[in-house]
């Protein structure tokens, strides 16, 4: 059965690359891809390294220690340039331009075996030997999948899937791609903000038309109610009846006489004319 090499090598430990004569740890730059010499902090993953096969794949940026030109050295995609690991000493393979040395300037290529050239770890164990126990759980991880190869036949058919089949689950639930999740997630609460807002504006018009239907009414009351107190102090006018005891005809009043007509209709004289005493 075939299996990716990121599985197996998802499980080895990774290790600070210290340079023997500069005691600096080599790290990867996120920005441009550059490596430099700093001093060692095993809390950064930019100074975690960890053998990928042949290569050397940091773990803060996932890229792989790459050789551009003659002798610059970057973070590139993983396997672009492969390594051999031979008495601290990495060289790249398949070619003659050195070893990985630690100068002023960072880290080149040199062909001088000098202290300068030795790589460990933090616990000034050579960076091979970090190799040779990556090779032996890769040796490990084949011979436990080639165990459990028949075990894992019989589940199939009990299943009812074809052995491509189960594998292509496996990589499904195993790809752990959050992507299809957050634009899920992402478009849902964008739905959700509209509809709020959608809300809040039918309930803002609706509270606005109650306050002016309550102001109409009120004010139509209150002119009601101004019209009634008009038509109250307004006198209603009364038909005078010469058969009505009490009643006087308006013709018979004399001149500056002050007559007052009462709401019962009786007409009476404020003032009236009293004789003359005799001298």
């Amino acid at each position: 059965r075939s299996h990716s090499y990121a599985d197996f090598f998802a499980g080895t430990e990774a290790f600070l690359m210290k340079n023997a004569r500069a005691e600096l740890c080599l790290q990867a730059s996120p920005m441009d891809g550059n490596v430099l010499l700093e001093n060692c902090n095993p809390d950064s993953d930019f100074q975690d390294w960890s053998w990928q096969g042949h290569s050397l794949m940091n773990r803060g940026t996932r890229r792989c220690l790459s050789m551009v030109g003659d002798d610059t050295l970057k973070t590139s995609f993983c396997g672009s340039t492969s390594w051999d690991c031979s008495d601290s000493l990495l060289s790249p393979l398949g070619s003659s331009q050195g070893y990985l040395v630690a100068n002023r300037k960072g880290v080149t290529l040199s062909n001088f075996k000098a202290l300068n050239a030795k790589w460990q770890d933090v616990a000034n164990r050579s960076v091979c030997e970090e190799k040779a126990e990556q090779d032996l759980y890769i040796l490990a991880a084949l011979t436990s999948t080639q165990e459990y190869e028949h075990p894992a036949a019989n589940m199939t058919l009990e299943l009812g899937l074809s052995q491509e089949e189960l594998e292509n689950l496996l990589w499904f639930f195993r790809r752990e791609d959050p992507s299809t999740w957050n634009y899920s997630t992402l478009a849902l609460s964008f739905a959700s903000l509209i509809l709020g807002l959608l809300l809040l504006a039918i309930n803002v018009t609706r509270n606005r038309k109650r306050k002016i239907h309550v102001y109409q009414e009120a004010t139509v009351r209150a002119q009601q109610g101004e019209e009634d107190a008009k038509k109250a102090l307004m006198p209603v006018p009364q038909e005078y009846s010469p058969s009505e005891p009490g009643n006087q005809d308006p013709q018979d009043q004399k001149a500056g006489e002050v007559v007052v007509q009462w709401k019962d209709g009786t007409v009476t004289s404020l003032y009236t004319e009293r004789p003359e005493d005799p001298m």
